[in-house]
């Protein structure tokens, strides 16, 4: 029988959560932009992927040729393509957030005042990569991105099931060469410091694309399946032992999840059998059929 109530409270809830989405990315833009007008432009320092190509060709315009660019208009030119790849291959919301973000960060960088925190060109790199890393961080927790190279890592992490944050590192490096070669190599060393403390921030807090294994023995290994089943939708497999103590026969547990999962799994397998052994693993790449939540 049709309930009326019950889809007028899945719409309410999925409005309430978009609505949640949207005010973490505007406030992720801003960290961005007031970064760039901060942090960045104060050390001369090219933040990496299409930002850090739209500070450089700025760059490059205001030196040899004398014309100032809005920061808008290059920003969105060069996020064209990787928009493109975002509505054909990851997700239409996903992207369209994404776009929301691009003209926000875009838009108050070229509003909001320069302002200098520091002068010190070593603080500058390491606490601005990890604010712009924190900030990109909070938009892909809420399924959006910043765009230009994150485009490019969440499609090559959706199509080979690996975690592929370290690719646009090595975009940055070959942008962040072009610049040394430009404009002399101290400001392009700090800026791989900036990046480097930028990817590492993201790689600690946004694990989705990363796997751990789990190792679990177990009296219950049904309910521990279901547990890890229900939290995750991820499936195991029981193995059976013996335990060279005592003797006994035991269940291993053996299942792969979603880094961003694990915490999760642990609390509903303890849940399920308190005096389960759990062993967590860091898991380098898995083929096969693994689970993903799908990108909207």
């Amino acid at each position: 029988m049709f309930d009326a109530g019950t889809e007028e409270v899945q719409i309410h809830k999925v409005r309430k959560i978009m609505g949640l989405r949207i005010v973490v990315i505007v406030i992720a833009a801003l960290i961005m932009a007031i970064n760039i007008n901060t942090f960045v432009h104060t050390g001369g320092l090219l933040p990496g992927g299409a930002s850090g190509l739209t500070l450089l060709i700025q760059e490059i315009g205001i030196k040899f040729f004398h014309v100032t660019i809005p920061y808008t208009v290059i920003n969105i030119l060069i996020n064209a393509f990787p928009i493109y790849i975002g509505f054909r291959y990851i997700g239409k919301k996903f992207t369209l957030l994404s776009v929301l973000v691009i003209l926000l960060t875009s838009v108050l960088a070229d509003l909001l005042p320069p302002y200098v925190i520091t002068q010190d060109i070593l603080l500058i790199s390491i606490f601005g990569g990890l604010i712009n890393g924190f900030a990109i961080s909070m938009c892909l927790l809420m399924d959006s991105t910043s765009g230009g190279t994150d485009f490019i890592a969440i499609y090559l992490s959706e199509k080979r099931g690996i975690d592929s944050f370290n690719i646009p590192l090595i975009i940055n490096g070959c942008i962040l060469t072009a610049a040394g070669i430009l404009f002399g190599w101290d400001k392009a060393l700090y800026s791989i410091i900036f990046q480097y403390a930028s990817t590492a921030t993201v790689r600690v807090i946004y694990r989705k694309y990363q796997q751990a294994t789990f190792f679990i023995v177990t009296n219950k290994p049904k309910e521990v399946c279901a547990a890890i089943s229900k939290t995750s939708r991820h499936g195991s497999t029981v193995l059976e032992g013996e335990g060279s103590y005592e003797h006994c026969e035991r269940n291993v547990v053996y299942s792969v999840v979603s880094g961003s999962e694990s915490g999760r799994v642990i609390s509903a397998v303890k849940g399920a059998d308190p005096d389960a052994f759990v062993n967590v693993l860091k898991t380098e790449r898995v083929i096969g059929r693994f689970y993903r939540r799908p990108t909207d």
